[in-house]
């Protein structure tokens, strides 16, 4: 066999070593990233569904809640960190992060946390008002003087 031809070979084998190497790491870091953390039985959807539509249901629920007063939980952004929160870091993000390991492994970034508390609010931090509202403790809204 030829020098040119020996060397095609090494190259193509190389290559194709390589390859299968790369699909190892990808597999290994797509399961990962799609571990899921929760602390409930099932999600408010299936799966499916939520990971192709998880932001058209926070946008709904956002637009129902600030645009026409209507608060329910099911697609709450709140109780999806209550859900999914990492239990060693009480987070959704961070390098097990539920929402964090996905959005990295699908290169899309998650903005949500630049206004919203990534964490998962806890017992303590919790308060239930007079109308059956709960709120966290330190909420960041003014307080209202002017109804004292």
């Amino acid at each position: 066999m030829s020098a040119a031809i020996r060397s095609t070979l090494a190259i193509t084998l190389v290559a194709l070593l390589s390859m299968t190497g790369a699909a190892a790491v990808a597999d290994s870091h797509g399961e990962k990233s799609h571990r899921i953390t929760a602390k409930g039985d099932k999600c408010v959807e299936p799966t499916d569904v939520m990971r192709r539509n998880h932001m058209d249901f926070i946008l709904h629920q956002r637009d129902d809640t600030l645009r026409r007063g209507i608060r329910t939980s099911k697609h709450s952004l709140k109780e999806c960190i209550n859900c999914h929160a990492d239990p060693k870091t009480n987070s959704v993000i961070g390098e097990d992060g539920f929402c964090a390991g996905c959005h990295e492994y699908a290169a899309v970034s998650v903005d949500c946390f630049s206004c919203h508390n990534d964490k998962a609010e806890t017992k303590q931090s919790a308060v239930t008002h007079p109308a059956g509202d709960t709120t966290a403790e330190n909420s960041s809204l003014p307080e209202d003087n002017n109804s004292k």
